[in-house]
């Protein structure tokens, strides 16, 4: 009995050694890597240039600059992402900026990043934002320009536009080369293929013209 008990420490401590030596994002093995997104490739992350051919210009992009088109979602909000085609020089780096754009009232709905903490900074607007922990409680705050909010890797979380007249701004970093969305709405109701109803309407506790009414105004 002692001896199982011992080994199965001694798994469970090598296991927790193994998991805190894991990275979202492997490091640099250089000082950077530019990404050449012309070779047909699959790698985690993209192939490199020769390091002498790097100049400033794959270090600065203007992608961030101007506001994304907020009609193209029902929610009222724009995502703009740097990456390796628009920002070479992040490649291996394990971040990503983030432009969003919130038309007045435009929400970012609820979501996660399966691969990267982030932080929002408010440059515009009166941003209610916030998470939901693994035990269902809610941490929100009111941001105003030029304050911040962390949401923690992995969690749902939201960004809405308490202006009913004005539109709002927010800048994100990301801790991952490519952090990955999912919508939770979306991943629900507009999957393909679809869900099965009876999961929805047991999970949700609606009924089948809840299902049919949600998947139609989701598009």
């Amino acid at each position: 009995m002692k001896k199982t008990s011992y080994s199965l420490l001694r798994s469970l401590v090598t296991l927790a050694l193994l998991l805190g030596s894991t990275k979202a994002d492997p490091h640099p093995l250089q000082d950077y890597c530019i990404a050449d997104a012309s070779q047909p490739f699959y790698l985690n992350g993209a192939p490199c240039i020769n390091p002498s051919l790097a100049s400033s210009s794959h270090f600065t992009t203007s992608v961030l600059s101007k506001p994304g088109n907020t009609k193209a979602t029902l929610f009222g909000f724009s995502v703009k992402l740097t990456n390796v085609t628009n920002l070479p020089g992040l490649n291996t780096m394990g971040l990503t900026m983030a432009r969003v754009d919130l038309d007045p009232n435009g929400l970012v709905p609820l979501h996660s990043h399966p691969r990267a903490s982030e932080v929002t900074i408010c440059m515009k607007g009166n941003l209610l934002v916030g998470f939901v922990n693994t035990s269902n409680y809610v941490f929100t705050q009111l941001l105003r320009p030029g304050e911040s909010f962390v949401f923690p890797k992995g969690l749902v979380h939201f960004l809405y536009n308490m202006e009913s007249m004005d539109s709002a701004v927010a800048v994100s970093g990301l801790s991952s080369q490519n952090p990955g969305t999912q919508v939770a709405a979306l991943a629900a109701f507009t999957s393909k293929p679809p869900l099965p109803d009876e999961v929805l309407k047991k999970s949700f506790q609606i009924s089948n013209q809840d299902v049919a009414r949600i998947r139609r105004n989701l598009g």
